[in-house]
């Protein structure tokens, strides 16, 4: 049975198609969390049943575990790995400097210790995801359960103070009941609108009691790959200050990606 991809599919494809491309034999590779990162699970499955590449994957959350180990990924944890060549993950939003805003699926805490512990951090992302500066897309925050409240107000104090356009803070919620992380933590999500300094901003909320890690990824992400619903694919790579520009080509028939939906 053959199927066709939506253009914003299409556009998360064929990021995480050329992103696969930094990935050798041999490499201990951070595997991201979301619709985009599973694109790339799925490509890198392809190829070691295909190709019979032999990675170790570090997952950042048990969703991504899960489907690492179905698509035939060699899953450790990262204390196996101690450290790792690449990491490749999505994104809510990057910037012009690739800083990001990340966290939208709940496990920017392992997200951002398992980026952090690599020689160097891939983004993949469609074209949506570029914003001039930083804020747009709610800023999650994960924070202990006890006395969440009290942080929350915290929060909600601090932010008068910051250069933010909009001081809404909301507890996520799962159904009826908070939202728990892999840690056993609550997400607060920050709408923003702006953030007109971002790595003050990150700064500044970590030291309130409470907060465990924000969203905010600065300084972190080497390579943002992206992709478009025309097959065009976009390379930036910020320490080398270039962009080149690609097209894969694909025919969309039955095969491994058939059952990918966001």
């Amino acid at each position: 049975m053959s199927f066709e991809l939506s253009p914003i599919d299409k556009a998360k494809f064929v990021a995480a198609k050329q992103a696969t491309q930094y990935v050798q034999d041999g490499m201990k590779v951070g595997l991201g969390t979301g619709s985009t990162a599973a694109w790339l699970v799925k490509c890198l499955g392809e190829m070691v049943e295909k190709d019979g590449l032999k990675i170790k994957g570090v997952p950042t959350s048990t969703r991504t575990a899960e489907l690492a180990r179905d698509v035939g990924i060699d899953v450790i944890s990262l204390d196996e790995a101690k450290w790792l060549d690449l990491t490749i993950d999505g994104t809510d939003e990057y910037d012009g400097n690739l800083n990001l805003i990340k966290g939208g699926g709940g496990a920017l805490l392992q997200e951002k210790i398992v980026a952090t512990a690599s020689d160097q951090m891939i983004v993949i992302a469609d074209a949506s995801k570029q914003v001039e500066t930083l804020g747009h897309f709610p800023l999650p925050i994960e924070v202990i359960p006890f006395g969440w409240q009290t942080t929350k107000t915290l929060v909600e104090e601090t932010l008068i103070s910051m250069d933010v356009l909009g001081r809404q803070v909301s507890l996520r919620m799962n159904g009826d009941a908070p939202y728990y992380t892999d840690e056993g933590n609550h997400i607060l999500d920050l709408h923003l609108n702006r953030i007109g300094n971002s790595r003050q901003f990150s700064l500044v909320i970590n030291q309130i009691p409470g907060v465990v890690e924000n969203g905010l990824f600065i300084d972190i992400c080497d390579i943002v790959v992206i992709g478009y619903g025309d097959g065009r694919v976009k390379v930036r790579d910020i320490n080398a200050g270039s962009v080149e520009e690609s097209r894969i080509e694909f025919v969309e028939t039955d095969n491994l990606f058939a059952d990918l939906n966001d």
